[in-house]
């Protein structure tokens, strides 16, 4: 009696898988000791975050019509702040100077503290179809990074748009706090 609902819940449970399989896959996530999710919210909410994007997904497409179409897709998938993701580059260099950095077919050995620095490399041939290294970074230090690839298409796929709805969910992870200091009435 008390199985009689499993094979529904089964059911269920792999149709609603079955619709994210297509998604495409997030791997590799990250996070600095300083990344705080009240930090990103309070810099981002109502203001502009800039979005740096370096390569290009599909070659049969110029960098700039990419980028072009790109741009609202991740706007309608975007995390949870009242943002607007731009690629204007300020006048000014603002500090701190907080942006996201996607990296598509990066070097096997990039890593996040040099994405931040501005030592960007890619794959001299790409593995994959939509293969990005996607880097918050505030100043030099890399506060959440992550792996995500999709077979897409272009721009306009919907699993572009799925996979960046996951994607800034898993960087822009809210319910990730500072950790604590493991001493905190020691003086040192």
């Amino acid at each position: 009696m008390r199985f009689r609902f499993l094979p529904t819940t089964a059911i269920a449970a792999m149709a609603l898988l079955g619709g994210c399989a297509g998604a495409g896959d997030i791997a590799g996530t990250d996070y600095a000791p300083e990344y705080d999710y009240s930090e990103f919210y309070a810099v981002t909410n109502n203001k502009t975050f800039r979005v740096i994007v370096s390569g290009n997904p599909f070659p049969d497409m110029s960098q700039q019509e990419m980028e072009r179409r790109l741009l609202p897709v991740m706007q309608a998938n975007k995390p949870q702040p009242n943002l607007t993701f731009t690629y204007a580059v300020p006048v000014e260099e603002p500090r701190p100077d907080y942006r996201l950095v996607l990296v598509f077919n990066a070097a096997t050995d990039l890593t996040a503290a040099r994405v931040c620095a501005n030592q960007i490399r890619h794959k001299p041939v790409p593995a994959r179809p939509f293969d990005l290294f996607a880097v918050y970074c505030r100043n030099d230090l890399a506060l959440s990074q992550s792996t995500a690839w999709t077979p897409a298409t272009g721009p306009d796929d919907p699993r572009v748009g799925q996979l960046f709805s996951r994607l800034f969910i898993v960087l822009f992870d809210p319910f990730r706090r500072p950790r604590p200091h493991p001493f905190p009435f020691m003086v040192f």
